[in-house]
């Protein structure tokens, strides 16, 4: 087995080691989400912090890691006796993002539990996972239904698992770990709010940094174990220092004074709830505790409040994650007590990473980063005269709420909330038999399928004597997530700033929308002589968001090829995921100049998407007295429907799903 890469030899990262020590030290702190861009090692240090934690005693032979001294009562291997115990290393479960329902929570065998009444339990990764580290790769891209499984598990210390009215419980407290990055789309706020503390994570700008990353990672893909060895001595002074801060962490003195910092700056930057004064106060306690201390400081409170409040601030999917630091000082200084102690004069509670208490490797310096903003470039380079083409970017109206766009029919994607589909989940439409491994069983019908067969199999006691073939599993109706594509018309008819500003916030709030309702969602937009497709599908609203934001207008208003490049972006995304279904929505006046015949044009592009059954809505952006209704017109020709931007908004648009679904059936029953 090859030797793990050394917590101890990650490079910069300061903020995220500090994470992770903390809930080494104090796992009642919660858990660490880390955020960031690919390739800045976030994986690599969660999977090296198993190798620190400290050993875990257990009753031999329970497959639920039962503590010796207390076990669980209601273990499905017990009931265990208290006794001694053996100990074995802590555990660091990974759970794949395509993982099952059964895979992450257990399986009972229904076979022998209607047959026999026998609890046959195979333990999933919650029991696995218990009194160890449960690790999400890319937790964002976690389905729903197994996030509901962990938000379940995370607040119960606990999982349950039952198949029809036949259930089993086993404890499952573990710290919970997940990776992001936020390109690929953000997470729920419910599960949000369940990691205690969340760092975000870049690449070093530093030159020196970066030679040091490719040194110590060429080292240790050419020998290992060697690389191991070599930092051995570093790894044991953190595990001796993770065990003596344990061993202090109940010491550790929390005052009036400290709590009251905390208070006032959960409320001051209008946290939801009380779990984040919870959150920061067993942070800063675990933070006095790595520092070798048993007061907390208000640098304690400072720190906890920067690693515990970014991820919970925030009030929309589009509001990026952060604290206003000179506010967050302020607060701190107008809520300081007497009952601190004096603060360390050389400046802090120690010289760890992120200025918390101490960093395992003292030779690696804080992580540089370009945090600026960078403005995008638009069409063309260099501004173009007034009336010529480009304008500045005009900026989004207040964002509001819409009703739902679904798509007709019933489909077979990603579980959402937007489109009907079957899915694994939801309301029971019907029973078919198992393909593969039994899911969700429908009882009834495997009743109905046994019953005939009892006295041929010699049926003689009062179970039912049930097969393999006799096993039906019940198929279910919920919803799905859609690829709602954007088409957007950026060009000089559209560039009055008023109604640029309108077009932005109604496609934001429209954003808003699929955020909330898992959908993945592109951007094209057309303008001057092409369209470019902004942001390809991704389950990043906020990336949408931001391209929508710096969109520059003017010029001509090629309609035809922002439709081609709708077909091209679909057929595409058709490849790489056929269930999902699409939704276009063509933001646009309806004209359309530039090249010969560009109506025609147009009309030809939309018959197109027409033919292959694509579900489109037109948001009409056309204003003034004088209406030539050109959208209303490419509507008919997409086979969709019209709204105007003041119909978009959820009391004046009732009626649009009806009018989308039936322009469909009435073109079903033409053709």
């Amino acid at each position: 087995m090859t030797a793990p890469f050394p917590f101890t030899a990650v490079v910069g990262q300061d903020d995220l080691r500090l994470a992770l020590l903390l809930n080494a030290v104090s796992p009642s702190v919660g858990g660490v989400l880390v955020r960031g861009e690919k390739g800045t090692a976030k994986s690599t240090a969660v999977r090296a912090l198993s190798a620190l934690l400290p050993g875990v005693d257990v009753v031999p032979g329970c497959r639920f890691s039962c503590a010796p001294g207390s076990p669980d009562p209601s273990c499905p291997d017990g009931p265990h006796e208290a006794g001694a115990g053996a100990e074995r290393p802590a555990r660091m479960v990974e759970l794949p993002v395509g993982a099952s329902e059964d895979r992450l929570v257990g399986a009972l065998d229904i076979e022998r539990a209607l047959a026999e009444g026998v609890k046959a339990f195979e333990p999933g990764l919650l029991a696995d996972a218990h009194r160890g580290i449960l690790y999400v790769d890319e937790v964002n891209l976690l389905h729903d239904h197994l996030v509901d499984l962990l938000l379940d598990a995370a607040a119960m210390g606990a999982s349950y698992v039952e198949r029809e009215g036949v259930s089993v419980r086993h404890a499952a407290r573990f710290l919970l770990v997940g990776t992001m990055n936020p390109e690929e789309g953000e997470l729920r706020p419910q599960l949000l709010d369940r990691f205690g503390l969340t760092v975000e994570v870049a690449a070093s700008r530093e030159p020196d940094q970066r030679v040091e990353v490719v040194r110590r990672r060429l080292a240790y893909d050419d020998e290992p174990a060697a690389f191991a060895a070599r930092w051995a001595d570093d790894e044991a002074a953190v595990r001796a220092r993770i065990v003596a801060a344990r061993e202090l962490l109940p010491s550790v003195r929390l005052g009036d004074a400290a709590l009251r910092q905390i208070a006032a700056t959960c409320a001051a930057f209008e946290v939801d709830g009380m779990r984040a004064d919870i959150v920061m106060a067993r942070t800063a306690t675990a933070l006095a505790a790595w520092a070798g201390r048993t007061d907390v400081l208000a640098e304690d409170v400072r720190q906890a409040a920067l690693l515990a409040l970014p991820h919970r601030r925030r009030r929309n999917p589009f509001d990026a994650p952060g604290l206003d630091e000179d506010k967050l000082d302020q607060t701190l200084e107008e809520f300081s007590g007497d009952d601190d102690p004096d603060p360390d004069p050389d400046g802090g509670p120690g010289d760890g990473p992120g200025g918390g208490g101490g960093q395992p490797s003292p030779d690696e310096g804080p992580q540089g980063g370009d945090t600026g903003a960078r403005p995008e470039a638009g069409e063309g380079g260099e501004p173009q005269p007034s009336g010529a083409g480009e304008q500045s970017a005009a900026r989004a109206a207040e964002p509001f709420r819409t009703k739902v766009l679904s798509v007709p029919g019933i489909g077979e994607g990603a579980a959402g909330r937007r489109s009907r589909a079957r899915t694994e989940h939801g309301r029971t439409t019907g029973a078919r038999r198992p393909q593969g491994r039994l899911g969700k069983l429908h009882l009834a019908a495997t009743v109905q399928a046994a019953a005939p067969h009892q006295r041929a199999r010699g049926r003689s006691g009062p179970g039912l004597v049930v097969r393999r073939d006799d096993l039906r599993q019940a198929t279910r109706e919920g919803r799905e997530g859609n690829l709602v594509l954007f088409v957007v018309d950026a060009s000089g008819s559209m560039a009055a700033r008023r109604r640029m500003s309108a077009v932005k916030g109604a496609v934001l709030s429209l954003l808003l929308d699929a955020y909330q309702r898992r959908d993945k969602v592109g951007l094209v937009t057309f303008r001057g002589k092409e369209a470019q497709v902004a942001l390809p599908p991704t389950s990043s609203v906020d990336a949408a968001a931001v391209r929508l934001e710096s969109l520059p207008t003017g010029g001509r208003t090629p309609l035809a090829a922002g439709l081609l490049k709708a077909h091209e972006v679909l057929r595409i995304e058709r490849l790489r995921d056929p269930a999902r279904r699409a939704l276009v929505v063509v933001v646009t006046d309806g004209r359309a100049t530039g090249g010969r015949e560009p109506v025609a044009l147009a009309g030809r592009a939309a018959g197109l998407l027409a033919a292959g059954g694509v579900a489109s809505v037109v948001v009409d952006c056309e204003s003034g007295p004088v209406r030539l209704g050109l959208a209303g017109q490419l509507a008919g020709e997409l086979g969709g429907t019209t709204v105007t931007l003041d119909e978009l908004r959820a009391d004046s648009i009732a009626g649009l799903v009806r009018d989308v679904q039936g322009t469909q059936r009435n073109q079903r029953r033409a053709a």
